[in-house]
């Protein structure tokens, strides 16, 4: 059943695309990760939910993720292809590894980042997977997980989100077989095909209504990384990046700034103030002068547009679904004024995964050297070693 509707899902992507279907019968496999060979400190921990394309993109996202490998555990038949578990005739679920840095993320914080990524009361698929093969599970390699997994399930159940009983099962880890190659990193190789089939399975409408604003949780390990910082209590006190009224902006603004940010445009790429600006500071919204972005997490992402792995704090961005370009694609809004900056995409390097490619047009940028005069102070400790 799964087979079937990956398949056809995928068929209609490829013509969207005008590629071709991709070879199920490409059986070559990724050889296995020892534990042996791990970079010294990182752990391994093992889920299931659903679509492991899917599930692997999730915690790829996640900071202290390091990598997470597509695979099946939990069946009876030793070194299994993708066309044997899809039948169901296995006893295995399509899994992933998760590679991750417990200094960075804990295993807690990797159980709250898998319960955003599927329905955990459907014990018998996931979404248009069907069957067995696409269980829900969590497979711990010691007690202390199983003990972690266990309380994490209570949570949720009490948690009052679902009106249905918690399907997850919590299993002491067999064997794992990587996936064939084909299926590792999907969503980066194959990213029109797998965006097109994720929308389809109705995977993201389930998780918005479920989770709403928590669909998007602050680690509470506080892994030191800059987009966990909060606001000060002064900014959540008074709301002094509002937008101002229709007429200011347009005396304020450029065409183009008001373009962009008031309906949605998208400036020339390459031919840009920011996207070459290799300095040191903050960048923040042209309307409100909300901070946004920090130079120490941006990067050349060769698309002409200033690219950033996170904000300086997620508070500061709403983020919606847009249809424009036929595909849903995730636009990036300031939080104060609803200013239109741009969008973000998957397919970002570490220690997030995530691209926020934005408009320069959209932005104002303050040096280092001047933040404490900008009124910006606080924010020096982004650039202490």
């Amino acid at each position: 059943m799964k087979l079937l509707s990956k398949i056809n899902l995928l068929l209609i992507a490829s013509i969207v695309a005008g590629f071709s279907v991709i070879q199920l019968n490409a059986e070559s496999k990724m050889p296995s990760i020892q534990s042996s060979t791990l970079t010294q400190g990182l752990k391994i921990a093992t889920f299931a939910g659903g679509c492991f394309w899917c599930t692997e993109s999730g915690f790829e996202k996640l900071p202290g993720v390091t990598d997470a490998v597509s695979g099946y555990t939990g069946g009876h038949v030793d070194n299994p292809g993708y066309k044997q578990v899809s039948a169901g005739t296995t006893g295995h679920t399509e899994a992933v590894q998760v590679f991750y840095d417990p200094s960075i993320i804990s295993y807690e914080d990797l159980l709250e980042g898998f319960w955003r990524q599927f329905d955990p009361t459907d014990g018998n698929g996931s979404f248009v997977d069907r069957g067995t093969q696409y269980r829900p599970g969590i497979f711990y390699n010691n007690e202390n997980e199983k003990m972690l997994a266990e309380k994490a399930i209570k949570k949720l159940a009490a948690s009052g989100r679902y009106n249905k009983p918690i399907a997850v099962e919590v299993t002491s880890l067999g064997t794992f077989y990587n996936a064939e190659d084909y299926h590792q990193d999907y969503h980066k190789k194959n990213p029109i095909r797998y965006k097109y089939y994720r929308f389809n399975s109705g995977r993201d409408q389930y998780l918005e209504k479920v989770w709403g604003e928590d669909l998007k949780f602050v680690l509470s390990s506080k892994p030191a990384i800059k987009a966990s910082m909060n606001r000060t209590d002064s900014e959540q006190m008074n709301n002094k990046y509002s937008k101002p009224d229709d007429a200011t902006l347009k005396a304020k603004l450029t065409d183009m700034q008001y373009r962009v940010t008031q309906h949605e445009g998208t400036e020339p790429a390459f031919k840009n103030a920011y996207n070459n600006n290799k300095k040191a500071g903050i960048y923040v919204d042209i309307v409100s002068g909300e901070p946004l972005f920090s130079s120490t997490d941006k990067f050349d992402s060769g698309t002409g547009w200033p690219s950033f792995t996170q904000p300086i704090n997620k508070k500061n961005i709403a983020e919606k679904t847009d249809y424009l370009l036929f595909l849903p694609r995730t636009e990036v809004r300031s939080a104060g004024a609803d200013s239109h900056l741009g969008h973000v995409f998957e397919d970002g390097p570490n220690p997030t995964g995530l691209r926020y490619c934005i408009n320069s047009a959209a932005l104002d940028f303050i040096p280092k050297e001047k933040l404490e005069a900008k009124g910006y102070g606080h924010y020096l400790s982004l650039f202490t070693k």
